[in-house]
């Protein structure tokens, strides 16, 4: 009997290059250096917010292409989201690319679910190269949730930054000097009755904990098997939070535990609790992490990135928001 929600990969599919963009703002992340591409415009140019964002998913995927010299017609697979409404900023994208496509929505876990996603599909020996990853753009993103940003609108401490920026991984069969995937673990979606879009990252919490305590049970590791363990994006607020479930359950979380959002624009205090957005897990995954893996300061890396599932409607309604978190375990062999 399989055990639920984990997986292992027994043919260990390789991360063979990344593409990594962001917008102009994030010049001030403490990773800009390891991006591949800053654009001097939020819009990249483009007349509207999402049709930068697709730009932006365009020219990571070409990128990422192009560091195994390899064109979109090389790749099998294209397995992409975002936060906007049906994904239409991916959608465009796809239409450009125009490889294979299936839009994923795990929200700012869709770096995670994406790359699993494309494992499988690379373990079953059904694709020699899928693309996969997330992004967000801010001003869509905060339009769509909370507010325009001509409105001004006040935030709380709790409250993140969205992220301008996307982030891909090309995913093919086991390559000796690349970081490989091991194995991983799909999370359960979890409610505890948070309402708060301006604290995304205490509703986030609770969901990543509990996916970190079953990968690690499940797949029988303990967290001095790894040089990191990262979440995605719980900022300054989740992330303690965070530590806090997962030292109850008897795990020790005070040396190699790290969260992208929070770390994203330093101790800047005008991001209040840090970053947030599927692109902000996806740009960090994929610069900062796999950079370090490639030069051999890492070995065994644990991604978790985390999502609020929440829509505007539900929002609205006055409903709660569902999160859920995934994670993927890396290696280099």
């Amino acid at each position: 009997m399989v055990a639920r929600g984990l997986l292992t990969f027994k043919t260990t599919p390789s991360i063979v290059a990344t593409g990594v963009t962001v917008g102009p703002l994030e010049k001030k992340s403490l990773f800009v250096d390891k991006f591949d591409k800053v654009y001097e415009d939020e819009r990249c140019e483009m007349k509207t917010n999402e049709h930068g964002h697709a730009k932006m998913m365009e020219d990571a995927c070409m990128i990422a292409l192009s560091k195994v010299d390899s064109v979109p017609s090389d790749a099998d697979f294209l397995l992409i989201g975002d936060l906007i409404n049906q994904m239409t900023p991916s959608n465009f994208a796809a239409t450009t690319v125009g490889i294979p496509y299936m839009g994923l929505f795990s929200a700012c876990a869709t770096s995670v679910s994406s790359l699993l996603m494309a494992a499988l599909l690379t373990e079953t020996g059904m694709s020699t190269c899928a693309i996969a990853g997330a992004s967000s753009q801010h001003n869509a993103v905060e339009r769509q949730f909370r507010y325009p940003n001509e409105y001004g609108s006040q935030k709380p401490e709790t409250s993140q930054w969205t992220v301008t920026a996307a982030g891909v991984a090309a995913v093919a069969p086991y390559k000796k000097g690349f970081p490989s995937i091991e194995c991983g673990t799909i999370g359960c979606a979890i409610d505890l009755g948070m309402t708060d879009p301006l604290n995304m990252g205490a509703a986030m919490a609770p969901a990543a904990a509990d996916t970190l305590t079953r990968h690690l049970k499940g797949h029988n590791k303990d967290v001095k098997d790894y040089d990191v363990i990262m979440t995605g994006d719980l900022g300054k607020t989740g992330f303690e939070l965070y530590k806090k479930l997962a030292s109850n359950q008897g795990i020790d979380v005070t040396k190699n535990f790290r969260d992208a959002g929070k770390e994203f624009y330093g101790a800047d205090a005008s991001f209040l609790s840090g970053a947030s957005g599927a692109g902000c897990s996806a740009s960090v995954f994929f610069a900062e992490i796999i950079d370090k893996m490639r030069t051999g300061e890492y070995k065994r890396v644990l991604l978790i990135a985390t999502g609020a599932l929440l829509s505007p409607l539900s929002f609205q309604q006055g409903d709660t928001i569902p999160c859920i978190a995934h994670a993927i375990e890396l290696t280099m062999k």
